[in-house]
């Protein structure tokens, strides 16, 4: 049996990676709207945080009613109540990696998490 899982991402509007990669901790999404779109619902949750990373192209998310605007490169953490829904601008299309985790759950991670050999 391997420790570790290797797959590739198809080309889809939405692909989802907690079943592909036998996830046990976080889902991860990866994302895109078509330019002038956006999602058709607005969320929340009730114990996850969400964190996003724009691939590419530019929109905008609405959390609790606030605008905000996102471009490649940006990060955002949302707390698992408040209400989101994102759009693509007009022009391009916007493309994000949503990590889905557990708010409150990180005890420890990168050296203080690791076994050195």
């Amino acid at each position: 049996m391997s420790n570790f899982m290797k797959v590739s991402s198809e080309n889809a509007p939405r692909v989802e990676l907690h079943n592909k990669l036998g996830l046990t901790g976080a889902e991860i999404s990866i994302n895109t709207i078509q330019a002038g779109e956006g999602v058709p619902f607005i969320h929340s949750h009730k114990q996850n945080e969400e964190i996003y990373y724009v691939i590419d192209g530019s929109g905008k998310a609405v959390i609790d009613n606030e605008e905000i605007d996102i471009v490649t490169g940006d990060w955002i953490r949302i707390s698992p109540i408040a209400e989101r829904q994102f759009f693509a601008s007009k022009d391009n299309s916007l493309s994000y990696v949503c990590i889905q985790v557990k708010e409150n759950s990180l005890e420890n991670f990168t050296a203080n998490d690791a076994i050195i050999k």
